[in-house]
């Protein structure tokens, strides 16, 4: 069993317990996940399934959308609303929809973000979670994350109140903690600020409307129809350039030799699939110290 399995995975687990899961639905225990989701979050998490575990990355490091409700008027110590309140504004908040699409495009691009404590992040070894349920403050690395588009979902001109919400639609790339943009957002208004909710609906080309939840893969396993649902590996790969190849190319892709490099290279660098009979030989891409070589970034030679 080979393939991408989009899993809509509901509140209340984690990624870990998701994989878990679908393991003892599918009796395979070599599937993985593409991007942790918190416990509290539900979305689009597509699962690996065996060879296709090795295409993980690639789906990972693809652009997310989300839908995240942001709460203008409380910080928490998480940024989201399962952490305790450690500061409270609780005063009269009026703002203009105007206002607040000019935060937005001030957080549009590339921007710096700072994990928060409570995350996976990992500083001398230890994750910033570890630090935090300690008490223990440690100096967290800032990273450069793009935000491709902040739209506002809501209707209303003013947002009024003590504590005022509103909905957002994020598309972003990796690594982009929504929590933590959540605070910039209340930061520009002059206001304490956490992500009230969120939910995944996109993950690189997998969509809510592609997912099934776990009960759901497990009622089509058990009708037999499981097949028909999981995408090919070849699906996490549609970025990528495909070169169906000759038979004289066989042996030496299969054996992932070092080649000189492909003509399709000289239109740009980006990887190239070989194929045969439409199925994933390879990922190649240019060798780092020779140019004029290439080398194997990914192998599947299950498919060949």
């Amino acid at each position: 069993m080979n393939g991408i399995l989009p899993l809509w995975k509901e509140k209340g687990m984690t990624s870990h317990d998701a994989v878990y899961k679908l393991r003892k639905i599918l009796g395979t225990k070599k599937v993985g996940h593409t991007g942790t989701l918190d416990p509290s979050v539900e979305g689009v998490l597509p699962m690996c399934i065996g060879q296709a575990t090795r295409v993980a990355e690639y789906i990972t490091d693809a652009g997310k959308e989300y839908i995240a409700v942001i709460s203008i008027g409380t910080a928490t110590e998480t940024e989201d609303a399962d952490g305790a309140a450690v500061v409270s504004d609780n005063s009269f908040k009026k703002f203009s929809r105007s206002e607040l699409e000019e935060v937005l495009a001030q957080l549009t691009g590339e921007i710096v973000q700072v994990p928060p404590m409570f995350s996976a992040v990992k500083v001398e070894g230890r994750r910033l979670y570890e630090y935090a349920r300690k008490g223990i403050e440690v100096e967290r690395p800032s990273r450069t994350v793009t935000i491709d588009k902040l739209e506002i979902l809501d209707d209303a001109e003013y947002f009024e109140g003590s504590e005022v919400t509103f909905r957002l639609r994020i598309i972003c790339g990796k690594g982009t903690y929504i929590r933590t943009l959540a605070v910039q957002i209340g930061e520009l208004l002059g206001y304490p600020a956490h992500m009230a909710s969120l939910i995944r609906t996109a993950s690189g080309n997998y969509r809510k409307e592609d997912c099934r939840t776990l009960a759901e893969i497990a009622e089509l396993k058990e009708q037999g129809k499981l097949a028909d649902f999981i995408q090919p590996l070849e699906a996490a790969l549609e970025d990528f350039r495909f070169f169906e190849i000759e038979e004289d190319m066989h042996f030496d892709i299969i054996n992932g030799q070092v080649l000189p490099k492909h003509p399709l290279f000289e239109e740009d660098e980006t990887p190239i699939v070989f194929t045969q009979n439409s199925k994933a030989l390879a990922v190649y891409q240019i060798h780092p110290r020779k140019p004029l070589l290439m080398k194997p970034e990914k192998m599947f030679p299950e498919n060949s």
